[in-house]
Order: C-alpha cells, then structure tokens, then sequence
C-alpha cells in the first residue's frame, strides 16, 4: 500500500453558498469516482479557495458523503497570485492506494481545465 495525492480543482461563477457547495461536491465525487476512493483509505483532504470566496468553506462539503464524516478535512486560503486564476477551489486529497501513480485521476473541471491541460479527466478519457 501506498500513500498517494490525488489532484483536483473547479472554478464557480459567483461567490454564493450554493455555487461553493454545488462545485466542490462535484469536484470532490469525480475524485472518489475516478479513483475508487473509499473513507476509510483517505488519510486527510487539504482543500484551498481563492481569496474572492467568501461565501462558504468548500471543507463542509465532505461532510455530505455517506460515511466521510471521519475523514480530516482542512480548508485554506489560495495564495493570490497576480494573473492567477479566480474563483478557484483545489482539493488535494490524500490516499493509501495499490495504484502506481500514473494511474491516479487527476480531476480538474470548469476554468481549472487551463492549470493542467495534460492532467484533466477530459484529456484522460480521450487517450
């Protein structure tokens, strides 16, 4: 077994609650889809937001998938970088995994296809 970093990251158009909740649950259930993560092999989750969210803590989102309520989750501020994206939400979900690490699916959805072209589900699914 080894100790893996999952990838992932989403954009939201506005600053709302529900525009938060809604993108990082999306985000967040393609990484467990893609990599068949379970809860109980997640050693923690790091979740990191842009300085213009405001609305939400993104962390609070794994709290809504069965059985998750155990894992460690911490949110964090993005660090504002000139010309860096906005309104974005990275996840970096840690795992014990039998997978190498070229088969970790890296899950980057809306504007955050544009911080790693090479790596984003829809690149993978056309290989």
């Amino acid at each position: 077994m080894m100790i893996r970093g999952i990838r992932g990251a989403t954009t939201v158009e506005y600053d709302t609650e529900k525009d938060i909740t809604e993108k990082t649950k999306q985000l967040i259930d393609n990484m467990i889809i893609e990599n068949q993560v379970k809860p109980e092999t997640v050693v923690h989750i790091l979740i990191s937001a842009t300085p213009d969210l405001h609305a939400a803590f993104p962390a609070k989102v794994v709290r809504m998938f069965e059985g998750w309520q155990y894992v460690p989750v911490m949110c964090m501020q993005e660090m504002d970088v000139t010309h860096g994206l906005k309104q974005c939400i990275r996840v970096m979900m840690t795992v014990q995994t039998e997978k190498r690490q070229n088969e970790i699916c890296h899950v980057y959805l809306e504007n955050a296809v544009s911080l790693r072209p090479d790596l984003s589900l829809t690149k993978k699914t056309e290989l």
